[in-house]
């Protein structure tokens, strides 16, 4: 009677640790590209310092626009989708930005940034930040922002892509506190049914 008893709660306690869910990290993945135009703080791009005014491709003040190729958590925004960017963004030093782009429900907040290459005809800068929304779990993300001045102007064409991925996230041990508990009740109950 005793073992039987023992049995049973082992078994209970066993599958108290192997089938019990848990809640998963779901990380944002994929790719997401922006372009438009930009006023910097300078006619001169190798001394710009700062985006004074973002333009979409429509040439509206504020904004992006999603370009075609979004990848991941990214596919279902579609081209032509206007984004909102934060202004003024300040590059030179590198400035933390919430809110840097916004669209389709995700929101992106720079953390750093690193010009790489400053010259009067081309910028060239990474950085790193994390996107949010949808449900989804906050991910780290790297971007990258270049654009070209062949001429002097102020508004200048830009791209910048963003690239998030991310491994699964561990689940914090859960399962085995789970599987740590139902071996010591285990051990409680067979010192019980021994006395």
């Amino acid at each position: 009677m005793k073992k039987t008893i023992l049995a049973v709660l082992a078994m209970g306690a066993l599958s108290c640790a192997l089938f019990s869910q848990q809640a998963q990290a779901v990380p944002i993945t994929g790719t997401i590209q922006l372009g438009g135009a930009v006023q910097f703080d300078s006619s001169s791009l190798n001394m710009a310092h700062r985006v004074n005014v973002w333009f979409d491709t429509f040439g509206n003040p504020g904004h992006s626009t999603v370009q075609p190729g979004n990848t991941g958590t990214f596919a279902s925004i579609l081209p032509g989708t206007q984004a909102t960017m934060a202004q003024p963004w300040i590059f030179n030093p590198s400035t933390p930005t919430p809110h840097l782009w916004s669209v389709g429900g995700f929101t992106f907040d720079l953390m750093s940034s690193t010009i790489m290459h400053q010259t009067a005809t081309f910028l060239d800068i990474l950085g790193h930040g994390t996107v949010s929304g949808n449900g989804f779990d906050a991910t780290s993300m790297d971007w990258a922002f270049t654009t070209q001045n062949a001429g002097g102007q102020t508004h200048m064409i830009f791209s910048f892509s963003a690239n998030g991925s991310s491994p699964g996230v561990p689940d914090g041990g859960a399962t085995v506190m789970l599987l740590g508990a139902a071996l010591g009740a285990l051990g409680m109950a067979r010192r019980f049914l021994k006395s």
